[in-house]
């Protein structure tokens, strides 16, 4: 699989989360350019300032005010589950609807407890759609199978595995390995391209998380 980021962004599926506001041109991009846009209920106060109407509002409608939910009435999707948060509600939402190639913004910053969540609510979906999660300083990526990616020289890499039985290979990144199995979280952060593309083997259905800086 190769992977071209931020190709066509009018057919991602945006899912935006109340949390840090995309500012860097390239999820703010996304962002406008959205075929459908999935907004947690607190963010819609964003959306408000860039004038941009969602397809849908998901949450338990705690975060917006009474006005809010008058004016987007015909757009919430109420959800008062207690069991999962705004953003597994908008992503079970698209899985319901079939729709695919989502991009969550907004889900980092604030709280740290809330990222790291995050992180473990976008793996634990990675094996169903296909979705990413992007902040205002790079872009993380579940891969199920072989991928190589678009890069830079000095673009800084990295890669999470979630099992120690997973074999990695890296091509195409300064400091390269063959079949490693990482036994912790960290071992192969901190990496960097070495050219225009760099590629990640793992064996087909297995995963792993790569984090790609802008």
């Amino acid at each position: 699989m190769r992977f071209l980021p931020h190709v066509n962004p009018q057919s991602k599926i945006v899912i935006l989360a109340n949390g840090e506001k995309p500012t860097h041109p390239l999820p703010l991009q996304i962002l406008k350019d959205a075929g459908k846009i999935v907004c947690c209920d607190g963010a819609i106060s964003f959306l408000e300032e860039l004038n941009i109407i969602p397809n849908v509002i998901i949450g338990d409608c705690d975060s917006i005010s009474s006005e809010q939910k008058e004016k987007y009435q015909s757009l919430i999707h109420a959800d008062y589950s207690v069991d999962y948060n705004d953003l597994q509600k908008a992503i079970k939402y698209c899985v319901a609807n079939e729709w695919d190639d989502i991009v969550i913004l907004g889900a980092t910053g604030w709280r740290d407890d809330h990222f790291l969540a995050n992180i473990g609510i976008l793996m634990h979906y990675a094996n169903s759609i296909s979705l990413s999660m992007m902040s205002n300083y790079g872009t993380f990526i579940p891969i199920r199978q072989t991928t190589t990616f678009e890069s830079y020289p000095g673009q800084q890499i990295s890669i999470f595995s979630f099992s120690s039985k997973t074999a990695i290979t890296y091509r195409g990144l300064k400091y390269s390995v063959c079949k490693q199995k990482f036994k912790e979280l960290w071992e192969g952060s901190l990496n960097e391209a070495v050219g225009e593309i760099f590629t990640i083997e793992i064996k087909k259905n297995d995963t792993a998380l790569v984090y790609i800086a802008f």
